[in-house]
């Protein structure tokens, strides 16, 4: 890693902290330590930020930091409650209503993607919308369907490969500085984003995921999106069917339309846990620029799924009976499945982080969200995960970060939203359902699977075995060989057994 990322990282650092980044957040829910930082940070701030607070620029420094930047944006953008309403209002321009790119590329850039395909797209308009990672235009087939037409900036993926080993340097930087954000493993963090930034930038890998998620809400009421036209994509270019919808963050629109925006919300947060819990598999990226209502069914429809989440059953069950945990007030059910997972180290006290728990949750329960302060909570999460030594886990970043959006978008169209009535039909028959004969049976045919899948490299592991003992035959006149090849045929087969008697006991026999 050159020097060049840690110049980069630095230059951010600056550009952000001037223009009042470091200004928006609740300092007092902070902890100690990232309060001293914060602190630090804001003597760079511009004076006209100090005295008015005001931070209309921070939007213009994000998008010249680059697309990893504007994706933080676009992130704070849907959370009012703890950037304030006026940041999140600016922040908002990042979710499609960015600077297009020069529209005399366009015909190349399709030409180079699709070959002689591209001239069957007509009526090619304009950018429609515009982000950090491509734009979207509107067009015609010959036949007078109207698609939409994503296609990829040029020279994006350099960029997003500088963003990533800046901030690469300074996950480093942080590992070997501040020993106690070690814990949160923020190289690890770094790479989860890494991974998915390199999936979003290759755009049949986005048609494959409307695919695969297409399939799994085939039955499902409420949620729409587009199908992937194939013959006309490529790694730089997606087009889709098109869908016509009001911008769900336009709540004018929506009320002048008869909208009904609470049971909007309703659909919208039932929908992704519904994705989340039940398929494993969901939209990481629903800020509002990605999000329409179709005002004729009050149905919501999704687009632009270049970042996609995938958790494991184990996981979606740990999420499912955390979810419940809080809903039904269980804070000893949260704080087991904490620990069974990893999240908490096992010499930490269960009976202690359940009482740390309840001191999260108890405040939340019968307050309205309008009532409820994120940043605070957030904060006191924060010094909760500090005290009982929480690890991060990287493979639920997206999940996450993708709770906090869906959140913040449904809070907008519901001040008034109870997520905890709203959560428990998805969340409550799932936790059911898994414990549940069905969801023993699911679970004997995982370990089922595990065992077979084990005992089919059993012959591989006795041929290495084989082959070490063959090398050691060649030495068979040393002293003590033979006591050795004894001992070595002992262990073997004496592991065999341990190995054979714990897939027994994992299957319940």
């Amino acid at each position: 890693m050159g020097l060049g990322a840690y110049f980069r990282l630095a230059r951010a650092g600056f550009v952000l902290a001037r223009e009042g980044a470091l200004s928006i957040a609740d300092n007092d829910a902070l902890p100690p330590v990232m309060k001293a930082g914060v602190r630090f940070g804001r003597l760079f701030e511009r004076g006209e930020v100090r005295r008015s607070g005001n931070v209309e620029r921070l939007t213009r420094a994000l998008y010249r930091l680059g697309p990893t930047y504007v994706k933080l944006g676009q992130t704070l953008a849907t959370r009012p409650d703890i950037v304030g309403p006026a940041a999140a209002a600016d922040l908002a321009v990042l979710q499609d209503s960015m600077e297009p790119f020069d529209p005399a590329l366009v015909p190349g850039l399709l030409h180079e993607a699709l070959g002689t395909r591209a001239a069957e797209l007509t009526e090619f308009s304009p950018p429609i919308a515009a982000a950090s990672i491509a734009q979207v235009h509107h067009a015609r087939l010959a036949d007078g369907t109207k698609v939409a037409v994503k296609i990829l900036r040029p020279g994006i993926r350099q960029r997003f490969a500088a963003d990533i080993e800046s901030q690469y340097a300074g996950a480093r930087l942080a590992e070997t500085f501040v020993p106690k954000l070690r814990r949160l493993r923020p190289v690890d963090v770094v790479a989860t984003l890494d991974r998915s930034a390199r999936i979003e930038l290759d755009l049949r890998l986005e048609a494959a995921s409307i695919s695969e998620f297409t399939d799994n809400i085939k039955d499902d009421t409420g949620f729409v999106i587009p199908r992937v036209l194939w013959d006309y994509t490529s790694d730089t270019v997606l087009t889709t069917t098109w869908v016509e919808g009001i911008p769900i963050r336009d709540n004018a629109a929506l009320d002048a339309a008869g909208v009904d925006r609470k049971a909007l919300a309703k659909n919208l947060l039932q929908a992704f846990l519904r994705h989340t819990v039940r398929d494993g598999f969901f939209h990481a990226d629903l800020h509002p620029g990605n999000l329409f209502a179709d005002p004729r069914t009050g149905d919501v429809i999704a687009v632009d799924f270049g970042i996609m989440g995938r958790i494991t059953r184990r996981e979606r069950r740990f999420l499912a009976e955390i979810l419940y945990g809080f809903i039904a007030r269980n804070y000893r059910l949260i704080a087991e499945r904490h620990f069974e997972i990893g999240y908490v180290p096992r010499s930490q006290s269960i009976d202690e982080f359940a009482l740390a728990l309840r001191a999260i949750g108890e405040p939340q329960h019968g307050r309205r969200v309008s009532e409820i302060s994120m940043s605070k909570v957030l904060g006191q999460l924060f010094a909760t995960t500090e005290l009982f030594e929480m690890q991060t886990r990287p493979e639920l970043i997206l999940l996450q970060k993708s709770m906090v959006l869906v959140e913040g978008v449904a809070r907008a169209l519901d001040p008034e939203l109870d997520i905890w009535t709203i959560s428990e039909p998805i969340v409550g028959d799932w936790v059911r359902r898994s414990a549940g004969p069905l969801g023993r049976l699911e679970d004997l045919r995982d370990h089922f699977d595990t065992a077979v899948a084990t005992l089919g490299r059993l012959p591989a592991v006795v041929s290495k075995a084989e082959a070490a003992l063959d090398d050691y035959e060649r030495d068979k006149h040393a002293p003590g060989r033979r006591f050795n090849r004894f001992m070595i045929l002992t262990g073997f087969w004496l592991g065999l057994v341990v190995l054979l008697t714990a897939l027994w006991r994992l299957l319940g026999f």
